[in-house]
This record gives C-alpha cells, sequence and structure tokens, in this order.
C-alpha cells in the first residue's frame, strides 16, 4: 500500500491554490453600463469628474444665514429669497435670511443653517421675516463643497466589487459606464452513474444530484457564467471528452466526488491523462480531500462528494479561488468573536468548521447532527464556526464566526 501524502493546513492549501489561480488570472475586460454592473469586479478605477457636493447644501429644510447676524435667540431677519432644491439664488443680502429646502445650494455669504423648527415665520413685505430661536453657530447643518469626494479623487479601485452600494457612489461622481473584468467561466460537470436529476425516476441504489444544484448556484453567486456539461457518465473515454469539451471555453472546471482509486473512479486518470492533477488531504473537517491542477488553459478543482463537504471546500476553498482570478483580494471575511452557548467536547483533530446560528442572545447554537451528509444542517445555519483542531469548546467560550452570507457573497 502507497504511502498517504501528509495532511495539508488549509492555509497551506489556499497559498497554493492562489498561486496557481495567479496565472490564470482574467485580463480580459469589459465596458459596461453602471446601472447593469452589479457583482461585477472593477479592473479600473473610478475617478470622480466632480466636487460631491458640487456646491455648499443644506441637509435641513429651514434658514440660511450669517451666524453673526444672529447674535442672540429671538432676533429676527427680513426673508429675503426662497431657494428650493435644484435652483441656484443670489448672494446673501447681509442682515437677512434665506428659506432653503433640504439639498438646496446655500447662496454665497451665508455660513449656517437654522432649522425651522427652530425658526417662526412672521408676517412682512416680500417674503416676510423670520424669528430665529436660536444663536447658529457657523457652518451649522451645512455640507461643503467637496466634504464627501474631491474632483480627481480615486473612489473605487481595481478589484473592487460593485455592490449596491458601490454603484451608487460611482453614479454621484458622474461615472456612466465602468472597465470591468469579463466573468470567470465556470464549467461543472458530475460523474457516476449513481447519479439522477430530481424528475427522474429514482431506481434503487440511485441519488438526486443535489451537489450540481449547490455547486452551480454557489458559482453563480459568485458571479460566474457557468457552463453545465450534465452527469457524465463513469467511463474513461467519456470522461476525458467532458474534460477536453470543459477546458475550451473556461477558466475552472468544477466536479465533485469521483477523485480516488476505485475501478470505476475515472476522474483522475481523466484528468492525469489530458492535464496535470495535485491530490491533496487537507487537515479540515468537513472536506479533506481535495483535487487540483487544469487541463489545458484552464484550472481544474475536484470537490469532495458528501454534500456538506462540498458546499464548505467551495466557500473555503474555490471562492478564494475565483477572487483571485478576477484581481480581487483572494482572503475571506474575518471571523467574528462571538460567545458559544454549546458544550463541543470531543474535537476532532483537524479543524473544523461547525455549523452555527445566531440566537436571540446573539450567542451562537449549534446544529446537533455534524456529519457532512447532512445537508439540512446548511440550510438551519447562518455561519461556520472556524474552530482549531484538538480544542474543546466549552458554553461561554469565545469562538471565531464566519457569517454564510459574507461567505457566500464576497
Amino acid at each position: 500500500m502507497a504511502d498517504r501524502p501528509p495532511l495539508l493546513s488549509l492555509d497551506e492549501a489556499l497559498a497554493r491554490l492562489i498561486d496557481g489561480a495567479a496565472a490564470h488570472r482574467i485580463v480580459d475586460t469589459e465596458i459596461v453600463s453602471s446601472f447593469d454592473a452589479l457583482g461585477r469586479v472593477l479592473a479600473a478605477e473610478v475617478r470622480s469628474l466632480l466636487d460631491v457636493p458640487p456646491a455648499d447644501n443644506t441637509s435641513m429644510d429651514g434658514y440660511a444665514m450669517r451666524a453673526g447676524d444672529v447674535p442672540a435667540a429671538g432676533t429676527e431677519l427680513a426673508v429675503s429669497q426662497r431657494i428650493p432644491a435644484g435652483v441656484v439664488g443670489q448672494p446673501l443680502l447681509a442682515g437677512t435670511a434665506v428659506r432653503v429646502f433640504t439639498g438646496a445650494q446655500v447662496p454665497p455669504g451665508a455660513d449656517a443653517v437654522v432649522m425651522q423648527e427652530q425658526c417662526e415665520a412672521l408676517p412682512g413685505d416680500g417674503l416676510g421675516r423670520v424669528r430665529v430661536n436660536m444663536a447658529p453657530a457657523a457652518g451649522q447643518w451645512v455640507r461643503r463643497r467637496g466634504e464627501d469626494v474631491l474632483h480627481g479623487a480615486v473612489v473605487l479601485g481595481p478589484g473592487t466589487r460593485l455592490t449596491p452600494q458601490a454603484l451608487g457612489l460611482a453614479a454621484s461622481v458622474g461615472a456612466a459606464t465602468l472597465s470591468v473584468r469579463r466573468r470567470p467561466r465556470v464549467a461543472l460537470f458530475s460523474t457516476g452513474d449513481e447519479l439522477v436529476m430530481p424528475g427522474e425516476p429514482l431506481k434503487p441504489g440511485a441519488i438526486y444530484n443535489s451537489n450540481r444544484y449547490t455547486l452551480r448556484a454557489l458559482a453563480q453567486a459568485a458571479g460566474c457564467e457557468v457552463q453545465d456539461l450534465g452527469i457524465v457518465p463513469d467511463r474513461l473515454g467519456a470522461t476525458r471528452d467532458a474534460l477536453r469539451r470543459a477546458a475550451a471555453g473556461s477558466d475552472l472546471i468544477l466536479t465533485s466526488g469521483g477523485v480516488s482509486v476505485g475501478e470505476e473512479d475515472h476522474l483522475k486518470p481523466a484528468v492525469q491523462a489530458e492535464g496535470r492533477l495535485d491530490l491533496w488531504q487537507i487537515s479540515m473537517k468537513p472536506g479533506k480531500p481535495l483535487a487540483f491542477g487544469s487541463v489545458g488553459r484552464a484550472l481544474f478543482m475536484g470537490l469532495p462528494g458528501n454534500p456538506v463537504s462540498s458546499f464548505v471546500t467551495f466557500l473555503l476553498a474555490v471562492a478564494p479561488v475565483l477572487r483571485a482570478l478576477q484581481g480581487m483580494e483572494p482572503a475571506g471575511p474575518t471571523p467574528q468573536p462571538l460567545r458559544a452557548d454549546f458544550d463541543w467536547p470531543h474535537p476532532d483533530r483537524r479543524r473544523e468548521f461547525l455549523r452555527v446560528r445566531l440566537n436571540a442572545a446573539g450567542a451562537l447554537d449549534l446544529f446537533p447532527n455534524q456529519s457532512s451528509g447532512v445537508l439540512t444542517s446548511t440550510v438551519w445555519a447562518d455561519g461556520l464556526v472556524d474552530n482549531p483542531g484538538g480544542q474543546a469548546i466549552a458554553r461561554g467560550d469565545a469562538v471565531r464566526f464566519l457569517p454564510m452570507n459574507a461567505l457566500i457573497g464576497r
């Protein structure tokens, strides 16, 4: 019997994965409308075309004035102008106030705004008068020109994934289009004559192909274009043909299960025949087996077959590769220290990722069955506890929490 390869730490495996992805980084770019760029990754920086805000403006409905004209509460001023948002007013007449509305420009000469709740409108000639019931400070309720962004400033850098708020920021500085990386192309297929699709008869010995759905959706959530090659028969020739078709137009080929030494496991010899393959045993649970290599110009990653193992390995190993391919920072979210409301007295020697959920007290509950085949746990959970190998957890201990939405949508 051949010696088993030593277990790699997850950090060591990630370093190798990122190095491998660096040589395959996507360089193709596209110009897209900022309106349709959600989830894309910037290829070029975005610089502001203007000061934001472009002029001093008021953050309140009220009256603009010169603070020095109101030495004490109760001072009365004539109202010389009315300036709604979108209208450019005239310079402030000395000793007067201007009626302004939220977002309106503050006229030259005014240096403060008093909200309408602290003012009292009085009758008088023209626009009347106002009694100011507080002595304002210079700068009060005034948003200064350029206080958010200065003209020419870089507001978004290359490698930024465009969130809704990032798109709003791009629009605020006048960016109608954006230069983004081409989406990663992921080719996905399953091997195994025992696999059938939902809706098909479930013959004895068969199982529904849940990994195909999970991995396809995870890749789409990561911003990828997915080519689904379906279920490949357990034959070497068919597997080699699927690999060649997958490599022709993809950046990453992704599979689950089938990379072992069984007589019906053809994926390993097929990848070795068509490209390069490393088989790793990673010191993590769930997970452990991982295949990494390349076929043609495409990277290859083979994940474990158990559904939870496949899901967690995608989050922790495949997602960083996809980020690196797009020029993003590959690191995942920073763990949050939270209290465990559970005991974990018998830890594994490997680094564990436990499925947990936040409770009403802001602490973490543990799903009772941590088996790698219990897919219900991934729906129940809203995060993972990153637990070092061999470390028991007692109720009340601080643990490292990784939110599921950050792992999936980052």
